[in-house]
């Protein structure tokens, strides 16, 4: 029950570090880096095991769903395609066409997009999750290759829609560029100018109605031409026919009758469809009938 006698240095170089042979209880001891002997506290070997398990073992997920990062290996970002609901509408109303939109453009694509839908106030969330989209390393900075890699396609309705413009512009000031912006009906708030597209927009569409109460931005022009291409100022008009928006609240078709049939209008949704496909891998499901506006068509009006 004495010490151990002293192990001599050639029988400490055939001592491997961990050794496998099993160890007296009633010593107490376990192997050491050195190979030397030593007594340990019981807590002590508790938090050893537990190092050695936070070091070597696989990720694990946090319980809000989130991914621990345990390494730093880049992944290619997902193509965001967000859509900003106007007036107060929730972003999961089905009844409004932007959210259906969104909805089967996500269950043909579950894995190259990144689809929302955004109450018109809230563009500030849109922002945040570009910006984590983006930061593939997951060091809390962009660099130039992670902007320059942002694919980025944007649509909205009256607010929702002059909210994409002031999305796209903040997101002009560090640096990350945007496929497209499609506006319908545009109606900004006291503050927000949804005329001027930022340079770093590529394409950008506006349909809009010039009758009641509300009605939508009727013109919009590149802040820098050479870099934002202007598909169109598109003029849609309801006074001889309707567009069916069944679901919809009474007070919307009485006081804002054509501002809510914009938005109703299949011809419409089909060409802001097409732009949005147009920049997203082919699939097997059949694309939309509806033909993309052209920049050759720009102020062009379609009369109903």
């Amino acid at each position: 029950m004495g010490a151990s006698p002293r192990l001599s240095a050639q029988s400490a170089r055939r001592t491997p570090i961990f050794s496998n042979s099993p160890v007296p209880a009633e010593s107490n001891r376990v192997y050491l880096y050195t190979g030397m002997r030593r007594r340990l506290p019981g807590l002590a070997r508790y938090l050893m095991v537990v190092l050695c398990a936070a070091l070597f073992s696989p990720p694990s997920f946090a319980a809000d769903g989130a991914v621990v990062k345990t390494s730093t290996v880049s992944a290619a970002p997902p193509i965001f395609v967000f859509a900003f609901v106007g007036g107060f509408v929730h972003a999961d109303d089905l009844r409004h066409t932007e959210v259906r939109l969104i909805q089967r453009l996500r269950e043909e694509h579950p894995n190259e997009i990144e689809g929302r839908v955004f109450r018109n106030r809230h563009h500030s969330d849109a922002y945040k999750l570009i910006r984590q989209g983006l930061d593939t390393n997951h060091d809390g900075t962009l660099s130039a290759e992670e902007k320059q890699s942002a694919r980025i396609l944007l649509f909205g309705h009256s607010w929702g829609a002059s909210a994409i413009v002031l999305l796209a512009r903040r997101l002009e000031r560090d640096g990350i560029p945007v496929l497209l912006t499609a506006q319908v009906d545009s109606v900004a708030k006291p503050g927000q100018n949804d005329s001027v597209i930022p340079a770093n927009v590529r394409q950008a569409v506006n349909f809009y109605q010039p009758n009641g109460l509300i009605h939508g931005r009727a013109r919009i022009t590149a802040a820098d031409p050479s870099r934002t291409q202007i598909l169109g100022n598109f003029r849609l008009t309801y006074k001889r026919d309707t567009v069916d928006c069944s679901g919809y609240p009474w007070y919307d078709l009485l006081f804002t009758r054509t501002h809510t049939e914009i938005e109703c209008d299949p011809k419409v949704w089909n060409q802001v469809e097409s732009l949005i496909r147009n920049q997203l891998p082919a699939t097997a499901t059949t694309l939309s009938e509806g033909s993309a506006p052209s920049a050759a068509s720009a102020d062009s009006e379609s009369r109903r």
